[in-house]
């Protein structure tokens, strides 16, 4: 390409705020080129040298600047559509890749793209279309796209997005089976966090009030829609932990497009359901609706209604069985009680009056008294008859009835002398004491 070419390249390019409307994704927006005026040539072409009459020799930097100011200004606002490749994302976040198609390839810049809040993720083999200016790098001379937008084509942003988060997610173990905690059987306390003005948890609360009117439920507001939901779906679920709410957590909302329910797949929702010690329940959007929330969440329920139905399945399967055995428990209790009063009826017969139990222990008190005087009696008798025989014989055998037959004591005069048995204990003179049968006398020995 010659110099004299350049201003082939002129366009009448609006500025940004009269821009032509994006175009549809993926259909290429071509690049019109518009008639050759007769502007004069380049100044490049034109420059002489005064002194020595030959065109003037331009530094490289000077060529590459007069480049820069002859073509940036003609490509301000554009349109690229091809195929990443090379793509290099750099520590201070800029992102550096080519875009390409069967005939030629560009060199592309995004500034700050890691800084960004990314709907999707940049790689290799990605076909995406690309708004930007056309720019020179001075260093190595090459002219690349500044990139300021870019989104996929074929699917949109949000999709791509969600296919990637989804894949890392699942590559974690944050979608395993053995991850999953299971529900509790028969919960009597459900957390739910969702709009109260919504239709959706209307809808669940007529389901559990058919179902299971004694379970309790507890709702968390929460935003369901917005850049600010995920971070209040998130508290709402922490809520439900730290103040034990409930025994299951369900995040509902209804049907809407991707967009709507676009933070039912923000990652850190997606971590915090992993963390929870509570079991979750995803009730996102319709059936055919899938969010990153149905794939963490330890139970997916196609629909806000479903969950409500899923949560008190038990216990609609139970109530049946409850009542059967209800009525055989109070068919038993009955039969006990037939049983039990018909016991009591027998030994309500058998009973006695304490008055006549009492009258007949007097009557035996008073028959074991006279029969205990009586025993006393005979018993008083036998000892004084015993007591007599005894008395008869100390009698026989008294000492006074021995004197009484003529029969005498001899005694020193000493009373506390002995009974003289023998005349030889008995001295001449001696003083002695004779006791005789009706008294005593003093004599003394001859």
């Amino acid at each position: 390409m010659s110099w004299d070419d350049l201003p082939l390249f002129s366009q009448n390019l609006k500025t940004d705020s009269e821009a032509e409307p994006k175009p549809e994704k993926g259909v290429e927006k071509p690049i019109e080129p518009v008639a050759p005026t007769a502007a004069p040539r380049s100044a490049v072409s034109s420059a002489v040298d005064p002194e020595k009459g030959r065109p003037k020799a331009w530094t490289v930097s000077e060529l590459t600047q007069q480049i820069r100011s002859v073509v940036e200004p003609q490509f301000l606002n554009v349109w690229v559509q091809g195929e990443v490749s090379n793509y290099r994302p750099a520590a201070s976040g800029h992102a550096y890749f080519s875009i390409k198609d069967q005939g030629a390839s560009i060199s592309a810049a995004f500034f700050g793209w890691g800084s960004r809040r990314r709907p999707f993720e940049i790689k290799d083999g990605l076909k995406v279309l690309c708004r930007g200016k056309v720019t020179i790098y001075p260093n190595r001379g090459v002219y690349q796209i500044t990139v300021d937008q870019i989104e996929p084509l074929g699917q949109g942003a949000l999709q791509v997005a969600f296919e990637q988060l989804k894949a890392r997610l699942s590559a974690e173990g944050l979608f395993a089976k053995e991850r999953k905690r299971a529900l509790p059987r028969y919960p009597t306390r459900i957390a739910v966090v969702t709009s109260p003005s919504g239709a959706a948890i209307q809808d669940m609360l007529n389901i559990l009030a058919r179902r299971a009117p004694w379970v309790r439920v507890t709702i968390i507001p929460s935003v369901v829609q917005g850049d600010s939901a995920a971070a209040q779906i998130i508290r709402g679920l922490e809520q439900a932990q730290e103040m034990n709410l409930g025994e299951v957590v369900v995040l509902a909302r209804g049907g809407g497009s991707i967009e709507d329910l676009w933070c039912f797949n923000d990652e850190n929702l997606a971590r915090a359901i992993s963390r929870s010690r509570l079991p979750v329940i995803s009730a996102v959007g319709h059936e055919i609706d899938f969010t990153i929330s149905d794939f963490v969440a330890d139970l997916r329920a196609p629909t806000p209604s479903a969950a409500a139905e899923l949560v008190t399945h038990h216990w609609v399967e139970a109530v049946p069985r409850l009542r059967e055995h209800e009525a055989r428990l109070v068919r038993a209790i009955r039969q006990q009680l037939h049983s039990l009063s018909q016991r009591l009826s027998f030994l309500c017969s058998r009973v006695i009056s304490p008055k006549d139990r009492l009258r007949v222990q007097m009557q035996r008190c008073d028959e074991l008294f006279l029969r205990l005087e009586r025993a006393i009696h005979a018993k008083m008798e036998r000892k004084r008859s015993a007591l007599m025989q005894g008395m008869g014989k100390l009698d026989a055998l008294s000492p006074l009835r021995v004197l009484e037959r003529g029969y005498s004591i001899v005694r020193e005069s000493d009373l506390n002398a002995g009974v003289i048995k023998s005349a030889a204990q008995v001295r001449t003179g001696q003083e002695l004491k004779i006791t005789f049968y009706d008294g005593e006398k003093s004599v003394k020995a001859l």
